[in-house]
C-alpha cells in the first residue's frame, strides 16, 4: 500500500459525467446524484486503512449534507483482483452493513477515476450547485488514527459550498492509499 497524496483544488473545473452501476443494481449519472445545493464525490474502498479508520464519519458527514441539500456517492475504482476485500460483492455487504446514506458504485475500468484525477482512497471531490469543483481537501486532520475533536474540514467546506457556492482558498490534501490500477 502506497501513501499518497490528492492534488490541490482546479477551482470550478466541470464535473465529468459518467455512468456507473451501483451495489443496488441501479446506474447512475451526475444528473441523478446531484443535490440541488452540491454533490460531493468520493473515491473510496473497502480495504483502505485510511477509509476505514474514517467511514463512520464519512456516513455522518453525508447524513448531514443531505439536510444541506449536498448530494453524495461513494466510487470504488481500485482493481479488485489485488485486494479481494474491494470485489463488488464486499462492496454491496460493507454498504448494508454500515447502512451508507449514499450510492455506491463501481468503477470497472477506472475510466472515471483517471477522468477526475482521482489518485487515492479517500479522495474528496466538493461540487457546488452547478457542478464546478470547489472543495478537494481531506475530511479532517485524522489520518489513520482518529483525532478527538479534529476540526470537520469536508463538512464545513461542502456547508459553505451549500450557501455560497465558493470552496474555502486554503485546503489540505486528502492523504490515503494508491489507487490500485489494473496493469
Amino acid at each position: 500500500m502506497v501513501r499518497t497524496e490528492s492534488p490541490i483544488c482546479d477551482f470550478n473545473l466541470p464535473a465529468v459525467d459518467f455512468k456507473l452501476k451501483g451495489v443496488d443494481g441501479k446506474y447512475y449519472d451526475l444528473n441523478s446524484l446531484k443535490g440541488p445545493n452540491g454533490l460531493l464525490i468520493m473515491f473510496i474502498c473497502n480495504h483502505c486503512p485510511y477509509v476505514k479508520s474514517i467511514i463512520k464519519r464519512i456516513i455522518r458527514d453525508t447524513n448531514e449534507l443531505k439536510k444541506l441539500g449536498v448530494n453524495s456517492v461513494g466510487i470504488m475504482s481500485n482493481n479488485p483482483n489485488e485486494y479481494e476485500e474491494d470485489s463488488f460483492e464486499n462492496m454491496k455487504k460493507i454498504s448494508t452493513d454500515l447502512f451508507f446514506p449514499f450510492p455506491y458504485l463501481i468503477d470497472e475500468t477506472q475510466e472515471v477515476a483517471k477522468s477526475y484525477g482521482a489518485v487515492c482512497t479517500p479522495d474528496f471531490f466538493g461540487y457546488n450547485k452547478d457542478l464546478g469543483l470547489q472543495y478537494r481537501g481531506r475530511l479532517d486532520e485524522s489520518r489513520k488514527e482518529s483525532v478527538t475533536d479534529a476540526k470537520r474540514e469536508l463538512f464545513e467546506a461542502m456547508k459553505t459550498i451549500a450557501e455560497t457556492e465558493k470552496g474555502p482558498v486554503d485546503q489540505i490534501p486528502s492523504m490515503g492509499c494508491s489507487i490500485k490500477w489494473f496493469d
